[in-house]
C-alpha cells in the first residue's frame, strides 16, 4: 500500500491534510463572495444570494405588486429566494465537491476529522 512497504510518512500526510483544509477554506471564502441569482414569475421577482446562501438583494418588478393580492407576491418572493438558494447549492457542489471528497474520502488516520 505504501511505497517501499513501510509506514506512511506522517509529516507528508499532515501536510497534505493541511493543504486540503486550506483549499477548502479558500473555496468557502470564494463562495461567500460570489453572488448567484434566482427568479420567479418569469423574472418579476429576482433574488440574489451569495454562494453560501446569504440573501443580498431582492428586486420586485412593479407589475408583480397587486395590493389586492399580496399572497401571490409573497409566493413569488419565496420561490425566487428558493431558486437562488438552489443555484447557490449547485455552486457549492461544484466548488466544494472535489475538496470535500478529498477530505471525506478518509485519510485513514483515526481521530482526524477528514
Amino acid at each position: 500500500m505504501f511505497p517501499g512497504g513501510g509506514q506512511p510518512n506522517m509529516q507528508q500526510l499532515l501536510q497534505q491534510a493541511q493543504k486540503m483544509q486550506q483549499d477548502l477554506a479558500a473555496a468557502q471564502e470564494e463562495l461567500a463572495r460570489t453572488e448567484v441569482d434566482g427568479q420567479a414569475g418569469g423574472g418579476l421577482v429576482k433574488a440574489t444570494v451569495t454562494g453560501s446562501g446569504e440573501l443580498r438583494a431582492l428586486v420586485i418588478d412593479p407589475k408583480a405588486v397587486d395590493p389586492e393580492d399580496t399572497e401571490t407576491l409573497a409566493d413569488l418572493v419565496v420561490a425566487a429566494v428558493q431558486a437562488a438558494n438552489e443555484n447557490a447549492q449547485a455552486l457549492q457542489q461544484q466548488k466544494l465537491g472535489p475538496l470535500a471528497q478529498g477530505l471525506g474520502g478518509g485519510s485513514g488516520i483515526p481521530g482526524l476529522p477528514f
